[in-house]
Parts: structure tokens; C-alpha cells; sequence
């Protein structure tokens, strides 16, 4: 158990340290506990990494510990020296590094008192080790997408035989895509090549490639998607190791073809395409092979089909002359029968169309003659309904009614008035008669009550 705090009398300071003396302290136990000279390795999982100023920087945490706010985070400083034939050797092993690698790194611990802050300044890094790791991941990445089918599944997919309108994943700037286009522009063959440009390495590459061969994979109407790649180093193929590559060529719904490695190098990608080769050009020219031997054939079945149509022309033209001869004779001794035939019914319609207008002027006279009795009873029969008509018509006429004694009561707007109920006290009203109008003011509205169903007027009288 610990000895409690001594208490210092009131008016006493302790001694104090200056940061200087602190961090000359703690430089010192550094230095003691890693002489300066003492190289160390260290093996951690990359958090962060930035090498855009020539120099790398990175974060590495422990890869089996849990992470939170309190995990130990050790500062790794590779100067420029170091760093640049290390990023090269990197690159030429097709190593890319970047947050959730695993690395192992050999170098010192330094103290950097300006930071206050304990840095590892590296100076050589386990490649072998990185090899290893990233040949067993690819070997997992080929099981799992061999588990889930993948590998056979673009392989399945039928390569038309005439494969001529083609999508392009391909940097434009690359060897690759000019080899390719290269032996299409010189086949002579109508091809239709449709670019979707990705950048085939550097960190961004995967994605890119990805979305590109996303991209074809959404367009109508392709015979086939062709991945290429030209030149550059064993690092380059890194981009098509990828996870997210692999499956995009794998779930294709159109075959892709890939020119990306060299010779001894295959991608991932190249296992799950539907056919590999060594160089885009290759790649063309198999391409160009496939449609010419497809082009050969259908010219010697021309050239069968000109022959035997030349041979059947002949033998058609000789029938045909044949033909012509014996319809021309049957030709004349028709004509001539049909003409005499034709003179005896002219003949006969003439003599025939004579007498049957005669016979027509016959009957349309006589049914004139009956007609037109018909048509003076049924004129007198509608004048005698018309009358009737207007005599009833003329019975509800307005006028007469006024004559015979009725009135009319209207508003001064013209509306007529039909009811009592439509009238109050002050309206002014317009009584029309037969010989001329009254105008007046309603002094009250009596209304007319009924009693029972007798119908008699049961209205009081009021003074």
C-alpha cells in the first residue's frame, strides 16, 4: 500500500520542471530502452497512409487488438531516401499498399520532442511476407468465387459467331488499346467498337475498371466485352487481382475476352473470363480469325450458289424461250375467238337493248299515271291535320285567354308570378288584362290554407 502525500506547509512551492527538462528525461529513458543505433521490427495493420510529399507516412495499429479511441497507434516515418526504391520494388511485385494491409517494417524508435511524440522511422520492409499474404488471398478470392460458381460462369456464356460490335474497357493512353484496335482497323471487317475508358493501374484502378465493365455490361445490343491492358510492370496486374473486378467479368451478361497479362501471368480476372490471352493483340487477332474464317465460308457458299445459279438460269431461259413460242400461237388463235364471240354479243345487246327500253318507257308511264292521284289525297289529308293544329294551338294563345276575362300577374322584370308564396309585403307588381296593364304595390300576402281533403278555403277575412 502506498504511503500518503507528504503536506508541504502553505507557503512553500515545489521544484518545478521546465518541458525541456520533461521531454530531455523522457528522451532519455527512450534512448535507453532503444539505443539509437538498435533496428527492430515491428508488424502492425496499416490505418492511414500518405506518400504525396515523397516521403511515407503511415499509422499502424496492432491487426489483433480491438479498436477504440484508447488503441495504441505507432507514427512510422519512411523518408524519401528509403521510400523511393522501396515504392519501386513494391510496384514491381504487383504490392499496392494501402489501410487494412498488414506489414511487417524494420527500422528505430525516435523521440521527437517538438511533438512530443514517439515516432518509427523505417528502413526496410518484409516483402516475402507480403508475397505470401497476398498469394494466399488470391488463392482464397479463386475458392470463393469457385464455391459461388463464378469461376465457369462468363465461360458458359455462347461467343456469336460473328462477333463485330464489341465493347472496349481499355485506357486510351495505353498500348493495349491501340494494339487492339490496331488489327480490327486492318482486318477490313466492319467492326463497331464502343469505349468505356478505365484506368487500368494505380490505387483507383479497380474501381474504375469496375464501373467500365458496369457500364458495358448495362449497354444493348454488345457480341462481346474486351478487357486489355498493354505494357508496364508485374505490379500493373494488381488492379485485376481485385475482388470487385473478378466478380464484375464474372456476372457479365455478355462474354469478356481479356488481354491483360504477359507470358507466366495470369489474373484473377483472366480465370473468370470467358477466354484469355497473353497480349491485346492476340486478343485481336483471334477476334479478327473468328470472323474471317466465318467470312470464308459464307463466300464459298456464294460462290456454290452463283454456280448453281448461273446452271439454273440457263435451263430457265431455254424453258422459258419455249414458253414464249407456244404462248404466242395460243395467243392469236384466242384473240380471234374471242373477238367473233365478242361481235355476236354486240349484236345480240343491241337488238336487245332496244326493245327492253321500250318496255321500260311503257312502264314508267303507266305507274306515273297511278302516282299521281297517290300524291294530291295525301297533300289534302296533311292540310286538314295542319288546320286542326293551329285551331287547338290557338285555343292556349295568351292573348284569347286575356280576352276571355284572365289576367296575368308579373314582376316588374317580367317574371310571372305563381304563387302567392313568391310575393311579400311592398313588392311591386305588374297586372297584365286584355286592353292594357295596372301596376301596384302589395299591401299583404294572404296565403290560402286547405282543410282536410274538401278543398274549401278556410282564409280568414282581416280588416
Amino acid at each position: 500500500m502506498d504511503a500518503p502525500a507528504a503536506r508541504l506547509p502553505l507557503d512553500e512551492t515545489p521544484e518545478a520542471l521546465s518541458i525541456a527538462a520533461l521531454y530531455r528525461q523522457v528522451h532519455a529513458a527512450v534512448s535507453a530502452a532503444f539505443p539509437r543505433g538498435q533496428q527492430l521490427w515491428v508488424r502492425g495493420e496499416i490505418q492511414s497512409i500518405n506518400d504525396r510529399s515523397g516521403h511515407c507516412y503511415i499509422d499502424l495499429v496492432d491487426p489483433d487488438a480491438p479498436r477504440g479511441r484508447d488503441a495504441p497507434v505507432l507514427k512510422v516515418n519512411c523518408w524519401g531516401r528509403t521510400w523511393a526504391p522501396l515504392k519501386q520494388t513494391l510496384a514491381q511485385q504487383g504490392i499496392s499498399l494501402e489501410p487494412g494491409t498488414v506489414v511487417t517494417l524494420r527500422g528505430r524508435v525516435e523521440f521527437y520532442a517538438p511533438r512530443a511524440q514517439v515516432n518509427f522511422i523505417a528502413s526496410d520492409l518484409d516483402v516475402s511476407a507480403l508475397l505470401g499474404r497476398l498469394a494466399a488471398r488470391r488463392a482464397a478470392l479463386l475458392a470463393t468465387l469457385g464455391s459461388e460458381g463464378l469461376l465457369e460462369r462468363n465461360r458458359r456464356l455462347p461467343v456469336p459467331e460473328v462477333a463485330l460490335r464489341i465493347g472496349l474497357v481499355a485506357s486510351t493512353r495505353s498500348e493495349g488499346f491501340n494494339d487492339f484496335l490496331g488489327q480490327l482497323r486492318g482486318s477490313g471487317f466492319a467492326f463497331s467498337v464502343i469505349l468505356f475508358p478505365a484506368s487500368v493501374q494505380g490505387a483507383g484502378a479497380p474501381a474504375s475498371v469496375t464501373r467500365a465493365l458496369r457500364a458495358a455490361g448495362a449497354t444493348d445490343a454488345l457480341d462481346l466485352v474486351v478487357l486489355v491492358r498493354g505494357g508496364g510492370s508485374r505490379g500493373d496486374l494488381a488492379a485485376f487481382d481485385a475482388e470487385h473486378v473478378a466478380r464484375a467479368v464474372a456476372t457479365m451478361p455478355v462474354p469478356v475476352w481479356t488481354g491483360i497479362g504477359h507470358t507466366g501471368d495470369q489474373a484473377v480476372a483472366d480465370v473468370v473470363a470467358n477466354r484469355s490471352f497473353v497480349t491485346p493483340t492476340e486478343c485481336g487477332q483471334e477476334l479478327v480469325a473468328r470472323v474471317r474464317l466465318w467470312w470464308d465460308e459464307v463466300v464459298a457458299s456464294a460462290l456454290h450458289v452463283a454456280r448453281a445459279a448461273t446452271g439454273a438460269l440457263s435451263a430457265a431461259a431455254l424453258r422459258d424461250d419455249a414458253a414464249r413460242r407456244r404462248l404466242k400461237s395460243a395467243t392469236h388463235s384466242q384473240l380471234h375467238r374471242h373477238a367473233a364471240h365478242l361481235h355476236r354479243a354486240v349484236t345480240v345487246t343491241a337488238t336487245g337493248s332496244r326493245r327492253r327500253l321500250e318496255e321500260e318507257a311503257t312502264g314508267l308511264d303507266r305507274r306515273a299515271t297511278r302516282l299521281a292521284p297517290c300524291v294530291h289525297r295525301g297533300l289534302d289529308r296533311q292540310h286538314e291535320r295542319v288546320g286542326t293544329w293551329r285551331r287547338l294551338l290557338a285555343a292556349y294563345d295568351v292573348a284569347r285567354q286575356l280576352e276571355r276575362g284572365y289576367s296575368i300577374t308579373l314582376r316588374p322584370d317580367g317574371v310571372v308570378v305563381r304563387s302567392a308564396s313568391e310575393l311579400s309585403a311592398g313588392d311591386r307588381v305588374v297586372t297584365r288584362f286584355a286592353d292594357g296593364r295596372a301596376h301596384a304595390t302589395v299591401d299583404r300576402v294572404e296565403p290560402r290554407h286547405r282543410a282536410g281533403d274538401s278543398g274549401a278555403d278556410t282564409t280568414e277575412e282581416r280588416p
